[in-house]
């Protein structure tokens, strides 16, 4: 059932559980918030095996479908790629969102993978390999201090040898709260990054756009042989008309049983439950 909740600090968690507290902030003002779990299910998802949450950064509303879920971490999958753009373009580990990666001609099952590409093109085809070959050049150490300083969830990426694989396979873990105050932060700029990254890196986040709105999101896949399959769809909408105008950040996953139709539904929801909260116009 979807409620409005506020979870107590946690000792352990430090800083970051004073920005998740912040997120699930109460919602006095309001009226009786539409059903969340509704909205999940509309998309042909369970609500038992999946998560929404929504947030409203001007009066701290937050909306929730499945609150136990919420706060269980998972693998992050490609929605890692938002720190990490933010973190390459911030240490000069790539020069911005143009730069140029050459394809080493290794052919992979995402066709648009193998082709030359900007990073900016790497993160809207969630593109591995170019982010394998970016997180060595950070480094473990440098990631690690980043992911921290970001409160992205555990911040743990594993031994040195790791440093291509732990957003997709482990142990880099987040819940979908911790999604949540992350990508609130960066919608504010209150992460401690320069302007320039900030200018640099948001733009390329954009994934579709319309008469007074902007949507901001990465999608994730998390698919590891004799795991289960996870989905992300998380990010942020600017809305600045409409019945419900604001900021809204939002953090998406479910189990995938048939990624072929479980795929779509990712956005779908998200799409759902904002439209239904009066943020985005009501699909056709």
């Amino acid at each position: 059932m979807q409620r409005l909740i506020a979870r107590p600090s946690d000792i352990a968690a430090g800083l970051l559980m004073v920005a998740v507290t912040a997120v699930l902030g109460a919602c006095a003002s309001m009226a009786p918030p539409p059903e969340l779990s509704a909205s999940v299910a509309a998309e042909g998802v369970d609500p038992a095996t999946s998560t929404l949450v929504v947030y409203r950064l001007e009066d701290e509303c937050t909306w929730i479908s499945n609150p136990d879920r919420a706060a269980t971490r998972f693998t992050p999958a490609s929605t890692s790629k938002i720190p990490h753009t933010l973190i390459a373009i911030e240490t000069g580990a790539v020069t911005g969102p143009d730069e140029m990666f050459k394809w080493d001609g290794q052919k992979r099952f995402v066709d648009s993978w193998n082709e030359d590409q900007t990073f900016a093109d790497a993160f809207k085809r969630s593109t591995v390999w170019i982010f394998q070959t970016v997180t060595p050049r950070i480094g473990p150490a440098v990631l690690h201090d980043w992911l921290q300083q970001f409160d992205y969830g555990n911040a743990d990426v594993g031994p040195a040898d790791n440093v291509t694989q732990y957003w997709l396979t482990g142990p880099l873990a987040i819940s979908a709260e911790e999604q949540v105050a992350f990508l609130s932060r960066l919608a504010r700029r209150t992460l401690p990054l320069s302007a320039r990254t900030y200018d640099l890196a948001v733009p390329v986040m954009v994934t579709e756009s319309g008469e007074g709105w902007t949507l901001y999101g990465k999608t994730g896949w998390k698919s590891v042989d004799g795991e289960p399959e996870l989905g992300w769809f998380v990010g942020w909408l600017e809305q600045t008309g409409g019945e419900a105008p604001g900021t809204y950040a939002f953090a998406f996953n479910m189990d995938m049983a048939d990624p072929d139709s479980d795929l779509p539904k990712r956005k779908a929801v998200v799409l759902r439950a904002l439209a239904d909260l009066g943020a985005l116009p009501a699909a056709n």
